[in-house]
């Protein structure tokens, strides 16, 4: 079960939040920017729930193409289409009794969102070629990291679905938002990989726990975690200096320095975009991944912020 590590008062009121809604069946709406740890309270909900010995099924929203959505999420009779030559049964039927978690829900088409709010309503559906209602009784817990009343209002997330999942919704705040938990979850980030690595005694320097608290965070608690877990594996030392901090925050915080106002959000996403296209070689999917946005999403930010990697592209293509 995920043990919250946290000073901040907004995120004891949203753990003591998460307690109570865990023993309803009502469905649960989860907001967050990338890295503010959706996945973790989707998982603690299902964990402190009575459903704990039952199936945790998710669904991610970006990644499941529209064409397949159907199939993957109800199931399939056997000679529904070409190649079907057995019954398969779908993501509903595999976490029935249990938790079903929506991952990135915006992304979903207007004609699964209405497919999906059928179930929601009627427990009940059938696999792509069958005829037989399928009873089910499943909790779901939905996830977002976009504005989904601007979503709605945009009439691109139907008003009726929205109001099915956020009969709770949970805002998770920024890192920048609760900076007073950085020294904290560094800790713990600390002590955790390097048990992992057989290492006791590991800790941060005075120096670099400074230059964390100077940064911003755009990827969140995500970021913080990966920049730790490359500090400890980095060195064998006891004590983890800023030289074993990746070259983009360093900078960050040069740059912050040589400015009478902080740099803004953006200039520092930027660099932490183009850190880890390097970091993985030009593998956009696996960056994508690293900053838990979409490769679409990875895309847009790059032509945005104008980051061109000729290297990283010619090794992508090698890889993927």
């Amino acid at each position: 079960m995920m043990k919250l590590v946290t000073t901040s008062p907004a995120m004891q009121r949203i753990a003591e939040l998460v307690e109570r809604v865990a023993q309803t069946d009502s469905s649960v709406l989860l907001l967050g920017e990338s890295g503010t740890g959706k996945d973790a309270f989707a998982r603690c909900i299902h964990d402190l729930s009575p459903r704990r010995n039952q199936p945790f099924v998710k669904i991610d929203g970006a990644a499941l193409p529209e064409d397949l959505f159907e199939s993957e999420v109800f199931g399939f009779e056997k000679g529904a289409f070409t190649g079907a030559i057995e019954s398969k049964p779908g993501r509903f039927e595999a976490a029935n009794g249990g938790t079903l978690v929506l991952d990135e829900i915006s992304n979903l088409s207007l004609a699964a969102q209405a497919k999906l709010l059928r179930v929601i309503e009627e427990r009940s559906f059938e696999r792509l070629g069958g005829k037989q209602a399928i009873k089910i009784d499943v909790r779901i817990i939905a996830l977002a990291n976009v504005d989904m009343k601007e979503a709605v209002r945009a009439h691109t997330f139907r008003n009726d679905l929205y109001y099915r999942l956020a009969v709770v919704a949970i805002e998770l705040p920024r890192l920048l938002d609760r900076s007073e938990d950085i020294p904290v979850l560094a800790e713990q980030f600390v002590k955790q990989f390097a048990a992992r690595n057989g290492r006791t005694g590991v800790q941060l320097a005075k120096t670099t726990l400074e230059l964390l608290l100077d940064y911003d965070f755009p990827g969140n608690v995500r970021e913080l975690r990966n920049i730790i877990e490359r500090a400890v594996l980095g060195t064998n030392r006891e004590i983890i200096e800023p030289e074993h901090l990746p070259d983009y925050l360093r900078s960050a915080n040069r740059l912050m320095q040589s400015r009478l106002h902080k740099p803004s959000l953006a200039e520092l996403e930027a660099v932490y975009i183009r850190e880890v296209l390097e970091y993985v070689r030009g593998n956009k999917t696996r960056a994508a991944e690293i900053l838990g946005i979409s490769r679409k999403n990875l895309y847009e930010k790059m032509h945005r912020y104008k980051i061109n990697l000729s290297r990283a592209q010619s090794v992508e293509s090698l890889c993927e």
